[in-house]
């Protein structure tokens, strides 16, 4: 957002990142920050559910960030509407150099190759999935924006793996200078772990996912509220 307010020769890039990226930021943590919520409560067990902790309490008033400045259902018809086909892609083709540039800086080091090429590999998965959405859109719109929340929360796991994988570069380089067992080095390790942790366990767990948006089911849109 500063960048997009300076005025120089990337404002318009800048802001072309910051449009596309915004539905994301608002939605996918309002989402993930609940899950979390959550398991906090299942970690304490019963005293979770009252009011001994104030976990219940943290849940009941992040709930509402799902819902206000626009559901998140109406952020996942902006991120494909009007951030993704508006533009013919050429933010997400923005954000797409962004992401293959930290996978290039995190294939260097051995420690994380494996990562980065996980992260591709499904970054790659995103442009024909917008692609069959766009397809869709030229005779039905309806149908292309049916299921558009998968695509968003896919696209949030995949800018949170690549940002965690960023970090990992960050990380990895410090720890060549930190004395080992130290609380410094405990937390780069600890993000180490932790990008390592996402990208393995959370960001494949979308590929289902991602699948079913790309298959444009009619299924959703289509039912008869009557029946269910």
């Amino acid at each position: 957002m500063d960048d997009a307010k300076a005025g120089n020769g990337a404002a318009a890039e800048a802001q072309a990142l910051v449009d596309l990226l915004t539905p994301i930021v608002k939605a996918w943590p309002s989402d993930y920050a609940l899950e979390a919520n959550s398991i906090a409560i299942q970690v304490h067990g019963g005293a979770g559910y009252t009011r001994d902790f104030p976990v219940e309490r943290l849940w009941r008033e992040n709930r509402i960030n799902a819902i206000h400045e626009g559901t998140n259902g109406i952020q996942a018809m902006d991120l494909l509407g009007r951030k993704l086909l508006a533009d013919q892609g050429k933010a997400f083709a923005l954000l797409s150099a962004r992401v293959q540039a930290t996978c290039s800086a995190a294939a260097q080091h051995p420690q994380l190759n494996m990562l980065a090429e996980n992260l591709g590999m499904r970054w790659q998965r995103l442009a024909p999935a917008i692609g069959a959405a766009g397809s869709a859109a030229r005779s039905d719109m309806t149908l292309a924006l049916a299921n558009a929340y998968l695509l968003l929360d896919a696209m949030g796991h995949a800018v949170v793996a690549w940002l965690w994988l960023d970090q990992a570069v960050c990380a990895l380089t410090a720890l060549q200078g930190t004395p080992a067992q130290t609380p410094r080095s405990k937390l780069l390790h600890g993000k180490l772990a932790a990008a390592k942790y996402f990208i393995e366990w959370e960001l494949p767990s979308k590929d289902a996912q991602l699948a079913r948006f790309a298959a444009m089911d009619p299924l959703c849109r289509d039912i008869d509220a009557e029946i269910l």
